[in-house]
């Protein structure tokens, strides 16, 4: 656990990760991350979590259509 304390930053409020966080995140300054509300609580990740949705989406379809796919691309 990390106990982090909310700070000004401009006009509005943040938070600051240790260095540690920012490695095992595996983002640097000027990253994106993304805040997401789960039952245990909000987790920071730096994968979006609405790709990573389409892109099982996707994943499905295309092993359901293999064929038509793979026939396409001829």
């Amino acid at each position: 656990m990390v106990k982090l304390k909310v700070t000004t930053v401009g006009s509005s409020a943040g938070i600051v990760l240790p260095k540690e966080v920012l490695t095992r995140l595996k983002i640097a300054k000027g990253d994106s991350v993304f805040l997401t509300e789960s039952p245990e609580g909000f987790r920071i990740t730096p994968y979006d979590p609405d790709f990573e949705r389409q892109m099982g989406l996707a994943r499905k379809v295309m092993s359901e259509r293999r064929d038509v796919l793979r026939a396409l691309s001829k």
